[in-house]
Parts: structure tokens; sequence; C-alpha cells
């Protein structure tokens, strides 16, 4: 196996190649902003000519090292220390592949790839070239997460029995992302499963800290149909009578002072986030389509139920209908239980009935990278930090376990589309 040489960062920041600015892109690379004396993008990636042309001035990054494509970027040679590859889901093999074999380190957006066969090659690819290797599982580096492994690893309720986990998806988030938007559909990104909800599954197998053995899930595309557009809709939320009564309006989500969108989530829409061009993107674009009248065919609510080594149960719950808000989980112990909501862990112990209750808050300055609880911020600390140091233990979503926690997420899938038990290692 080769191993990528350390380097000396002494005096200078991990220069870094941004393939695909949009909205991961350009959060994770934030960081640099907040740290140019650790990190500096000196490189990008983007088809798009606004979105693209933004990123360049954002960063101040050199004509000759912008991209219209990946694959120019490759054929330049080696232009930085790492890559950070944020394009679609269905488009990451080929450009992790090219950059570990030119010795970039990497940090890669979740998915891996929407195929079991895939993931498995670019985690192959990796180990063999020796780079520091890291995937977007931003809710594992959150203070939160840290927070409740650390009281999980005090006993505070005794051993594990068993865990129940929310994704509250968010009724205007379901309709922006998986019935308008890019993940709407499995042919085009991956199924919902692995596009939304892998970020839970991995942290699942990461609070439980020990092998999943065996999966079973139930759940499908109930209600985003078309037969359950309202009588007199129109295919655009614009021409549409009867949008005012529709709570997935794309007006109501983009539009006006109580739209629902965050600048985030508008930005995805257009690069020139004001009244004039969102109403041109509902217009033209696939945000201001009815949901009731899209190509969308990804589940919109769906439960998994996981066997672990030890006998220990865990329930995962990813639902549409919600509000938006923080995930929620239950951790019932031999000698308390725990719940938890991305901030506040309150801890019950059964010896004395007793409560004790920890507020995470986030209390630093994280830059404009708050997202995710924070964990946008301490993914990019953590990733540049390893590559300092050439220190892969420095990074928690490491190949292997990603790997691992996709192959859960494809087993779960499986067992969903085929009515079965599926035991691990058989998917």
């Amino acid at each position: 196996m080769s191993s990528a040489q350390p380097n000396d960062y002494t005096g200078r920041p991990v220069r870094v190649l941004v393939i695909g600015a949009g909205a991961r892109g350009e959060i994770y690379s934030r960081y640099a902003l907040a740290h140019p004396e650790l990190m500096q993008v000196v490189a990008v990636a983007e088809p798009r000519d606004t979105y693209r042309q933004q990123f360049v001035a954002q960063h101040g990054i050199s004509p000759e090292n912008v991209f219209t494509d990946w694959q120019q970027a490759v054929a330049a040679g080696k232009l930085a220390d790492a890559v950070m590859i944020c394009t679609q889901d269905t488009l990451h093999l080929a450009p992790a592949l090219a950059f570990a074999k030119q010795g970039y380190h990497m940090l890669l957006e979740k998915p891996l790839s929407p195929d079991a066969s895939e993931c498995r090659t670019i985690v192959e690819e990796v180990e063999r070239q020796g780079i520091i290797f890291s995937v977007g599982h931003v809710l594992r580096y959150t203070r939160y997460t840290q927070k409740l492994k650390q009281l999980l690893r005090d006993k505070v309720i005794g051993d594990i029995v068993s865990l129940q986990h929310l994704e509250p998806v968010g009724y205007w988030h379901q309709a922006h992302s998986f019935v308008r938007g890019n993940w709407r559909n499995d042919q085009q990104a991956a199924f919902m499963l692995l596009q939304k909800s892998c970020h839970d599954i991995d942290w699942i197998r990461y609070v439980m800290d020990t092998p999943c053995e065996q999966v079973s899930s139930f759940g499908g595309l109930r209600h985003f149909r078309q037969e359950n557009q309202p009588q007199g809709a129109a295919d655009n939320c614009l021409d549409c009578n009867v949008e005012a009564e529709c709570p997935y309006s794309a007006k109501r989500i983009y539009l006006g002072e109580n739209h629902k969108a965050t600048p985030g989530f508008l930005r995805v829409l257009t690069p020139e986030v004001d009244q004039e061009h969102l109403v041109a993107a509902l217009r033209n674009g696939p945000y201001g389509r009815c949901v009731y009248r899209c190509d969308n065919n990804v589940v919109d609510h769906q439960v998994v139920n996981m066997q672990f080594s030890g006998g220990r149960t865990a329930a995962f719950t990813m639902t549409a209908f919600t509000k938006m808000e923080d995930r929620k989980t239950r951790i019932f112990g031999s000698q308390g239980c725990l719940e938890g909501d991305g901030r506040y862990i309150r801890i019950t112990s059964f010896l004395d009935d007793r409560e004790t209750l920890y507020d995470v808050d986030e209390a630093e300055d994280l830059h404009t990278m708050s997202g995710h609880g924070g964990g946008d911020y301490y993914l990019m600390q953590h990733f540049i930090a390893a590559v300092r140091a050439n220190d892969p233990s420095q990074v928690l979503s490491g190949p292997q376990e990603t790997l691992q926690s996709h192959l859960m997420v494809f087993a779960a899938e499986r067992a969903r589309r085929e009515n079965a038990v599926i035991t691990l290692g058989e998917e």
C-alpha cells in the first residue's frame, strides 16, 4: 500500500481544491474564511457560471485554477494538498478515484455513492493510496453528540438496551429537496434513506458502538402523488387558484415576508436571491411545480428496525410530516434513560428517579458555519487538523466506519423493498 507523504504546514495553511461550489461546497469552504491560517481554497471546479464566479470572488482564486469540470482539474496536475468533492450523489465515484490516485487528502460529501459496489471501490482506493479520508457525516462531530457519547461511556444509564431515533425532515424541506429538488428521484440521485438519513443510521451506529446484525424496514411514498392533487390545482404554484390553501405552496415556502426557506435553501433556486430572480426561478425551474405533479419517487416516510450485537435494538423513523426541527432521541439503559434533541440531554436515574439536564448550547462563534448543530464547522476542523498532522485518527467518519454504516442503509432499503429481514453481510 502506498502512503501519502506528510507535508510541513509550518507557516502555511492546507491548500484545498473544491469540486462543486454549490450548497455543501460553499458552506464547508467557509472554514477557510474563518481560519485562513489553517486552510486556503486555491482551486475550484464548478459548471454553473454564477456560482463559480461568486465562489472565485469569495476566495480570491487565481484564474488558472478555475475549472468548469473536475476532469480539467485532474488534467492540471496536483494543485492542492486536499480536495473536497461536493458533487451530486451519482457523481462521486470517478472524481474520488481520480483525485485519490493523485495523492489528494479527501473530504467526500455523503453518501459515498448510491451503489454499494461503488462505495466499496472508493474505500478500497483511498485505503490503497493511504490518504486522509473523511466523509461528511456531520452529526458525529457536534458538541451535543460528543457530550452524549461521553455520558454513555460514563455509564450514566448503565448498559444500553435499546434506542429510538426520529428524523423530522419537515414538511416544506421534503417538498423542497425530495419532491421538487435534486434528490426527488432515485434514478437521478439516491434512495431517500441513503441520501437524507445515512446521517442518522451512521449516528445510531456511532452511538450504539457495536456492529449491527439484522435490519427490517417499512415505508413508502404515500402523500406526494398525482392522485392527491387538490381539485382545481395548477401544475405551477404561480398559476394556481388553490395554492393559498396548500401548505406545500412554492409561494408560501419561498416568497413574501413570512417565507419558510432559509437563505441557504433560497440560494439553491438562484445565486441572486431577490424577489425578481426567485419568481423567475419558480416560473422556469423545478421549484415552482405542484408537489403532486412532479417526477418524484423517493419515500416520504420510513421506519427501520435494527438488531445490534449483544441483543441491543434500535428503531429509526424518518418522516416528512413534521415541522422542521432537530432530531430527537431516546436511549433506554439498564440503570436509567436518556432523552436528547440536539441541544438538551435529559438523564433520568432509576436509582432515585432524579433528573439531570445538560444544555449543550453552541456558545462559541462558528463563523456562519452553525449548520447541523455546529457539525459543519467541527467536521472541517477535524479534517484540516488531520491533514496538518497526517493523523487519520482525528477523523471520526473515516473509510471503514462510513462503509459499515452505508451497508446498513443498503440492507435496510433492501428489507423495505423485499419485505424481509436482512442479515448484514447479505446486502
